[in-house]
């Protein structure tokens, strides 16, 4: 089992010297793999306008502070560049980390960022369909021209050309979007409030996701699970608001659920921590200890 860590996304406003200070800490205290958001801005629901720090830029600057840990988007959102763009952006990524980077896509979701950064928000699936070919063909190392409704790159390659290609993971329960990624992705990965956060629920999602994965032709047992998992360090919520459908995990039971969450069938858990600080990263690296050297 391999427990990542995301850091802060819009909990606060949070800079560069405290994120690759966060970063640190989860590598030294044995966290297998750090993660950042991929949005642009979040606004609506009665709430401050909030936005986070492009998460390529973040991942690249990541990459050159860290040595071991994996590191990704949760998820990258494929309507946000050009898909040739975007992949010549995971391959850069890739070769400052060293061969880290999990390439975890999706097809967004939040609305009033598409609109505010003029981005289509219309046929998100489509869209997603066609970027995806075009993504996993070049980080594949092939020469690419593709002419979709919504996608035209014209003998597209990657130079210099990656050392690898990268791990593939897929963050969607969309239908058609599964039906486009998972013949060719590496992993899976799920937000927290998809299955309630609990290990039923993930167990009752994961057997909906090996079902789509036999749907096109590939044993289950070939693409990795990933689950994100909130958890509190202290009962009255701090920078996040609590869902009653799904609660956060107690720190205090974070071992047991971890273990609950591997006989769901998750290969991997990522933490989506409440408060996200060095200190919290630190205190469930010391709680976890056992798992995380296992």
């Amino acid at each position: 089992m391999r427990v990542g860590v995301q850091l802060p996304e819009v909990e606060r406003e949070v800079r560069w010297p405290e994120l690759v200070s966060m970063a640190c800490a989860a590598e030294r205290v044995g966290f297998d793999s750090i993660w950042v958001g991929d949005h642009l801005l979040y606004r609506g629901n009665g709430t401050p306008e909030r936005g986070p720090w492009e998460a390529w830029t973040q991942l690249a600057g990541l990459a050159a502070a860290t040595e071991r840990v994996r590191l990704g988007p949760l998820v990258a959102c494929t309507a946000f560049h050009a898909p040739a763009m975007l992949a010549k952006q995971a391959a850069t990524v890739d070769e400052i980390s060293g061969g880290r980077l999990v390439l975890a896509l999706g097809a967004g979701w939040n609305e009033p960022e598409f609109r505010a950064f003029g981005l289509p928000f219309d046929h998100r699936a489509s869209r997603f369909e066609e970027s995806f070919e075009v993504i996993r063909r070049l980080m594949a190392g092939e020469y690419v021209t593709f002419r979709g409704r919504y996608v035209d790159v014209e003998d597209a390659v990657l130079l210099p050309p990656p050392t690898r290609r990268p791990r593939l993971m897929i963050g969607s329960t969309g239908e058609r979007v599964l039906r486009a990624a998972l013949p060719w992705v590496d992993a899976w990965n799920s937000w927290f409030d998809w299955y309630g956060n609990i290990p039923e629920g993930f167990a009752r999602g994961n057997a909906k996701i090996s079902r789509a994965v036999e749907a096109v032709g590939r044993d289950p047992a070939e693409i990795e699970r990933s689950a994100c998992l909130m958890v509190a360090m202290d009962d009255a919520p701090g920078e996040r608001s609590h869902d009653a459908e799904a609660p956060p995990v107690p720190a205090a039971g974070i071992v047991g659920t971890i273990d609950a969450m591997r006989e769901a069938g998750a290969d991997e858990v990522i933490l989506v921590v409440d408060p996200i600080t060095e200190r919290s990263i630190e205190e469930l690296g010391a709680s976890l200890a056992a798992v995380l050297t296992a």
